[in-house]
């Protein structure tokens, strides 16, 4: 593989021109060279923008012999179609989560992939990049601590738009939870259930907000993950790890603390753009160094499976308000 990776980027919205340009200027070992959206006249002012080659068609831009990689930032129904291009093209591919809507599509994914004989996807969980859920891993890791017996964490925003309703509390918003968790631990999930707290005044029609989802892991941790969308105040991403010899929490993002004005306090990150830039900037230097080595060495096509399956299974929980079994496929050993 050459020198520079020369990757395409299928999906030109606001995420994929981030992702543009944190290649391009901050990173180093390759660069976005290409591009391809369903909206060929944006594309085109993108592609003019970046100076990048604007393709007609996602499936075209894959099979150019001047893209050596794939990044798929287009709506999430649409992430399969690409990566399955990508696996049959026999280059790499980085999907954002997630992998794809449903658990069977995902599953689709993983058949292809081992059929290439090849690891080549990586899903975009960027939380396991982050250098405080790093610090977790390695003290949950090392048991300096003892076990994990209970996790408490939050994912909170200002606000959303009146496009995002109940289910996306569970399938867009705690699935990064759902990934990092089950990374944090080591180990898969056995049961879901999401229960309704009193509905903040802040929500609108078509969503129950605040949520909480309880998972049990097959070890017996118990993990309660509090989801409040429209807090109208802060964005904010708890995690406290209970174990028998301690009590572990995620970092805040470090600020100077200000006194002024009869007021003591610090800033806090206004939203995921700016509490995961790091994380961000790391997920793709390591994504091109492997890829480059031919490996993948982050999220996998399975772990995009494995989050699809725990989130269905706790949308079904919320729906039926019950709790609800988690059961997986086994882990080929292509995975192990």
């Amino acid at each position: 593989m050459a020198k520079e990776l020369k990757i395409g980027i299928v999906g030109t919205g606001a995420i994929g021109r981030t992702h543009i340009e944190r290649i391009n200027n901050k990173l180093s070992g390759g660069k976005v060279v290409a591009c391809a959206d369903q909206n060929a006249d944006f594309c085109k002012s993108v592609a003019e923008k970046y100076g990048l080659k604007a393709f007609e068609t996602g499936e075209e831009m894959i099979a150019s012999p001047e893209v050596e990689a794939v990044i798929v930032t287009t709506l999430d129904p649409f992430h399969a179609e690409y990566v399955l291009a990508a696996i049959a093209a026999g280059k790499p591919v980085f999907c954002e989560k997630p992998l794809a809507p449903e658990a069977e599509t995902c599953k689709k994914i993983v058949d292809a992939e081992m059929a290439s004989g090849k690891h080549l996807v990586q899903v975009g969980f960027m939380r396991r990049y982050d250098a405080g859920y790093k610090q977790l891993k390695e003290a949950i890791r090392s048991r300096k601590y003892g076990e994990p017996l209970m996790l408490h964490c939050a994912h909170r925003n200002p606000g959303v738009d009146t496009n995002y309703d109940t289910p996306m509390e569970v399938e867009n918003s705690m699935i990064h939870e759902i990934d990092v968790l089950r990374w944090l631990l080591g180990e898969d999930y056995a049961t879901a259930e999401v229960v309704f707290p009193k509905k903040t005044r802040k929500a609108h029609e078509n969503l129950q907000d605040p949520q909480i989802m309880i998972l049990t892991t097959k070890s017996g941790v118990r993990i309660d993950v509090e989801a409040f969308v429209c807090t109208g105040h802060c964005y904010q991403i708890k995690c406290e790890v209970c174990c028998e010899d301690a009590i572990l929490n995620l970092p805040e993002s470090p600020t100077i603390n200000v006194c002024a004005e009869a007021h003591v306090g610090h800033d806090i990150d206004a939203d995921w753009s700016t509490r995961f830039a790091d994380a961000y900037d790391t997920e793709f230097q390591e994504w091109i160094n492997s890829t480059k080595e031919g490996r993948v060495d982050g999220p996998t096509a399975w772990d995009g499976y494995a989050g699809q399956v725990a989130a269905a299974a706790a949308s079904k929980a919320r729906d039926t308000q019950s709790v609800v079994e988690i059961v997986y496929d086994p882990m080929p050993a292509f995975y192990q």
